[in-house]
């Protein structure tokens, strides 16, 4: 099955396919959509070059009409993260080989100055006459060239955490039988609506979002951008009955102020990953319904599955073939020994590698980059460019992203742990922990905190509570500490730790312990000064 299949199966179909604020489309109209849109690209794209078309849109409808232009045409659509800016923004475009963009005039800011490698009359603004006039000539009827499985549909870059991203390649097929798959085990049928908030240039609002509806030939709903407040209302006028995320989506949609009846209605299932413990737990009780949450990225190989057992903390568990490995060695590391008070006490021994063994598919490489591809695949293995550990039980637990280490007097450890651990406290809503600079060598570990609405910062008090986590190892105790209103983040919703760690204390507000065992006190302008060479 591809997704061309998918569509023209569903051509003469009245059945809702698109519910975007007062708008609908069905399933009819969307093909007719699609198919002007797929005629509009063969009237000036380049054979010589590759079909691909890059999208820089908020939610609206016509970045799924793309979408089904592109899948029904055998074309490719780039998905153009909007939250880059200047250089970085046209590497987007130009790395993908891009020779055409559909944007917006709101955009238009963002792209002067910026060197896309497109000229001006490859540029597609779907809010101006001139578009509308063009699309209205264009036949409602598809034609196209015959797609099988294995040809490329949708280049999806990675979130960027650890510098510039890389393209994701999704075939027809890959989409196809990874929505197939998420249909299944939500057992969606008719009557069920998806809602998927997150920007349609992310895996979860495509594979667990659209691509899912469209197997099930259910409605897709969105909005142009993600809103927590407004989830609520979304999900009760769309019917919705499964609600897509990923990084902190539930963390903000819970910190909402609650209302009644807020477990009355339509949804039953949240589907998506990164959720916190906490988070889950206060999502699924609030709004009645089941979460199923697991380890996912984009390059979609490994599957990890959270199990009502586990203890509190772990990711969960996987197949055999998954292991945790030395990135250096390829040896398995041993499993984590806890302490008499919980404490882990081999972390820099049992952290590794999560690794798939015996990959069998999904991942399809990345574009235009056989280095990094490469890497990803070593020795017949799978390498996921993620941390953790496993305990006795085989239990995993995530220990944060392969440039997340900190070392601190000569001790490595992972950044999650840390978290996992001032998550505890009462008042803090969301999260980071980072290394920043330590004099002469070395890191310093720092933390950014966001607190929960009314909340104040004490720093005594957090330093009570730190000594009063058992498991907090004395080299894990934060040396900074910056409060912040919101976490910046990326447009997935994960937190930007490259930005926070490039901020360092820069910011204020910013509390810190000039030495070991010293209480939490305000940062001056001389501690500023004295530390400014440390960030070079």
């Amino acid at each position: 099955m591809t997704a061309a299949e998918l569509l023209r199966q569903r051509a003469d179909s009245d059945a809702v396919a698109l519910l975007i604020g007062d708008g609908r489309w069905t399933y009819r109209q969307l093909v007719e959509e699609a198919a002007r849109r797929a005629a509009l690209f063969e009237a000036v794209h380049d054979p010589e070059r590759p079909p691909h078309i890059g999208v820089l849109l908020d939610n609206v409808p016509d970045y799924v009409f793309w979408l089904a232009a592109a899948a029904l045409s055998g074309a490719v659509v780039v998905g153009i993260n909007a939250t880059y800016r200047g250089d970085q923004l046209g590497q987007l475009v130009r790395h993908a080989d891009c020779q055409l963009l559909v944007t917006a005039s709101g955009y238009e800011p963002l792209l002067e100055g910026t060197d896309t490698g497109l000229a001006a009359d490859r540029v597609l603004l779907v809010d101006s006459d001139e578009y509308a006039a063009r699309l209205a000539g264009a036949p409602p009827t598809a034609s196209g060239r015959p797609v099988t499985d294995d040809d490329l549909f949708l280049l999806i870059f990675t979130s960027g955490s650890t510098g510039l991203p890389k393209a994701v390649r999704c075939t027809q097929g890959r989409f196809a039988r990874t929505g197939a798959h998420v249909a299944t085990i939500a057992q969606l049928a008719a009557g069920d609506v998806v809602y998927s908030p997150l920007p349609f240039f992310h895996s979860s609002s495509l594979f667990t979002g659209w691509s899912s509806a469209l197997n099930a030939g259910i409605p897709l709903a969105t909005r142009p951008r993600f809103s927590a407040s407004n989830t609520r209302s979304d999900i009760r006028r769309f019917g919705a009955s499964m609600l897509t995320y990923t990084g902190k989506v539930l963390n903000y949609i819970v910190a909402t102020p609650e209302q009644p009846g807020d477990a009355d209605g339509p949804l039953r299932l949240a589907i998506g990953n990164e959720a916190s413990t906490r988070d889950i737990r206060d999502f699924a009780r609030r709004f009645g319904c089941l979460v199923r949450d697991s380890y996912g990225s984009t390059e979609g190989i490994i599957i990890i599955r959270r199990d009502p057992s586990m203890p509190d903390g772990a990711l969960g568990t996987a197949d055999a073939s998954v292991k945790v490995l030395d990135p250096d060695t390829g040896n398995e590391c041993p499993a984590v020994i806890l302490g008499p008070e919980g404490r882990p006490a081999n972390l820099e021994e049992a952290v590794g590698e999560i690794v798939e063994t015996a990959p069998t598919g999904g991942f399809e490489g990345y574009y235009n980059n056989a280095e990094a591809t490469h890497d990803r695949f070593r020795d017949g293995f799978y390498w996921s460019g993620d941390l953790a550990y496993r305990d006795a039980d085989g239990w995993l637990y995530f220990a944060g992203r392969s440039n997340e280490w900190l070392r601190v007097d000569g001790e490595n450890f992972a950044a999650a742990p840390v978290e996992a651990i001032l998550a505890r406290h009462p008042e803090v809503r969301s999260v980071a922990v980072y290394a920043v600079p330590d004099d002469p060598v070395g890191d310093r570990v720092m933390t950014a905190l966001e607190l929960r609405s009314g909340a104040r910062f004490d720093p005594a008090g957090f330093d009570a509570f730190l000594a009063e986590q058992p498991d907090l190892g004395p080299k894990w105790v934060p040396a900074f500490v910056r409060v912040t209103a919101e976490l910046p983040k990326l447009a997935s919703m994960k937190i930007d730790k490259r930005r926070l760690r490039r901020e360092a204390w820069r910011p204020e507000p910013v509390v810190w312990r000039p030495a070991k065992g010293e209480p939490l006190r305000p940062l001056d302008d001389d501690d500023r000064t004295r530390l400014a060479p440390l960030l070079g």
